[in-house]
């Protein structure tokens, strides 16, 4: 089972594992993970997906996973986990369930859509998805964090919004936000400084950490040290740091990540999970699986130790912020 531990949000006592399951791969058809469409090209209708998200759930659960990550934007994603909890009997407060408000969904669930979603962080739009969360989800609902804040999205310029937000405290519901893009760190303490009647705003941060990409890491230690929660998102850079990674460009770093795999006797995307779970910063790392095999090799990270050579070898791998938010862009969603 994976190591636990209790901590107390929005005055909640909740239960966190140190490696959670989110299900921005299996809420809709089409998401930007290496293989996506060979993972789930026999159940992409909703039905298919519905099954295959609750088969993950019930074998992320089996396996001690007690945290789990939906948000608005994820196609069916809410509505996904909380027939599940329905089904499973879950009550309130077991589990650690968290979501997102902030983009919406727009690929009306065509993997090859133009657009797949749209952000908006306005007060309207908060009220109108926080409605639709609340409905699905109710009292199961641990976080609710603004969805990919950046300076520039207009969260930190409005008051009446942070004061709404807010509000979710006497619903014993959690306030954060993800952070996503180049000016990550720039973000986290931005919002390190938003109060809202002479108390910290936000309570837990979920941000972009990983071999390639490690430039939050000094401002999620300082969010760490101010008392958030920090959980880790896209440890496997969106399927760049597993085996399926064979893009010639890679095969330096594909060598580097192999060589500390052998190391460990392990897989390639258990060493880059253990890596970040390994930060001290950190609370939980996220899977993002969308295969049993895949959510099997992850939590297998638990287990791992890093020592100082598996470090040493694995830290050429790291990419210019801007190099690698750019080749994000270009994944294509499949």
């Amino acid at each position: 089972m994976l190591p636990c531990r209790t901590v107390t949000l929005a005055g909640q006592r909740v239960t966190l594992s140190r490696l959670g399951l989110g299900l921005a791969a299996v809420g809709r058809p089409g998401y930007i993970n290496l293989g996506h469409r060979e993972d789930i090209a026999a159940e992409g209708d909703v039905e298919g997906l519905r099954r295959r998200a609750w088969t993950l759930l019930d074998a992320a659960l089996a396996a001690g996973v007690t945290v789990f990550d939906a948000a608005r934007s994820y196609g069916l994603a809410e509505e996904f986990l909380a027939g599940w909890l329905k089904a499973r009997a879950i009550p309130p407060g077991q589990l650690f369930v968290s979501s997102k408000w902030g983009y919406r969904y727009t690929a009306d669930w065509r993997p090859d859509a133009s657009v797949h979603e749209v952000k908006e962080h306005t007060l309207e739009h908060f009220l109108s998805q926080r409605a639709e969360t609340h409905a699905l989800l109710g009292d199961q609902l641990t976080l609710y964090q603004v969805h990919s804040a950046t300076l520039e999205s207009g969260l930190f310029e409005q008051p009446e919004l942070l004061a709404a937000l807010a509000s979710l405290r006497d619903e014993e519901v959690a306030i954060g936000l993800s952070v996503s893009g180049p000016a990550q760190a720039q973000t986290i303490r931005r919002a390190l400084e938003v109060e809202v009647d002479g108390r910290p705003l936000f309570e837990a941060v979920q941000a972009t950490w990983n071999l390639l990409e490690r430039s939050a890491g000094p401002a999620l230690a300082e969010a760490k040290a101010a008392g958030l929660l920090v959980i880790v998102k896209e440890a496997l850079a969106n399927g760049r740091l597993t085996a399926r990674n064979q893009a010639p460009d890679f095969a330096v770093q594909r060598h580097l990540l192999s060589r500390a795999a052998q190391r460990l006797a392990a897989t390639p995307d258990a060493v880059a999970l253990a890596a970040a779970l390994a930060e001290p910063s950190v609370d939980v790392v996220l899977s993002g699986a969308s295969t049993l095999s895949q959510l099997e090799s992850n939590l297998a990270a638990a287990s791992l130790k890093l020592d100082g050579e598996v470090h040493a070898t694995l830290e050429p791998l790291i990419e210019a912020p801007a190099q690698y938010w750019k080749l994000r862009a270009a994944l294509p969603w499949t």
